[in-house]
């Protein structure tokens, strides 16, 4: 397996979180060359984008930021708008947390393909997980399924995107991040929808996050250092 893309390019999207640095360090053992793509979308936690390309030069990849400000315009969320709190418990008229920002992913996959597809990339690698998510439907596997699909269709191209975190709980992302090398580079990442650093412990992204490194019984580089 591990050498079945050798000779391939991948492009991950890096956010300059836990998961899709993994990610990153997963891809480089994989794949021949790998690039990271980015987004600013206008999210509060915008000191991502800063952590994006310090883990970037850290891993020693290209890394491009790509402006998505339609989803800041588009607002409604807590994540593109500070007057909205954080919180972890379902909106009643959607089911869903008032972190969901509508459509993020599928946005930032396509354009990624796009972006591919210029340069003849046909493997993406993303961070989105079904497992000890927030419910997020665009994190699910069907989701993915058929994004890609219709990128195959739209884009008459052999693109796959490749979910490496897709059925692994926190805990397992965590010793993944161990076993491809990732961890110290954990140090970089951040993941607080707060925005700040060292994060706040409170919000449902930190929470997740401590929990999974404690239940892995590995002490979390980000809060160490």
């Amino acid at each position: 397996m591990e050498n079945e893309f050798k000779r391939e390019h991948a492009l991950v999207v890096l956010s300059g979180g836990q998961d899709s640095t993994t990610c990153l360090y997963w891809a480089l053992a994989r794949f021949g060359e790998v690039q990271c793509i980015s987004f600013d979308y206008g999210q509060r936690h915008r000191i991502e984008l800063q952590c994006a390309e310090r883990i970037a030069a850290r891993a020693g990849v290209p890394q491009v930021l790509i402006p998505m400000n339609t989803l800041a315009a588009l607002g409604g969320n807590s994540l593109t708008d500070s007057s909205i709190a954080v919180g972890a418990e379902a909106e009643p008229e959607t089911g869903l947390p008032n972190s969901f920002v509508p459509g993020r992913n599928l946005l930032f996959l396509t354009a990624a393909a796009a972006f591919a597809w210029q340069r003849g990339i046909h493997h993406l690698v993303t961070g989105v997980a079904q497992t000890d998510y927030s419910g997020y439907p665009d994190c699910r596997e069907e989701t993915i399924a058929a994004l890609q699909s219709a990128l195959r269709l739209g884009m008459e191209t052999e693109v796959t995107i490749h979910t490496p975190l897709m059925h692994l709980s926190k805990k397992e992302t965590v010793l993944l991040a161990r076993d491809e090398g990732a961890l110290e580079a954990m140090a970089d990442t951040h993941t607080c929808y707060n925005g700040v650093r060292p994060p706040c412990g409170e919000c449902p992204a930190c929470i997740l996050r401590a929990r999974g490194f404690a239940e892995a019984g590995i002490a979390d580089p980000l809060v160490a250092s």
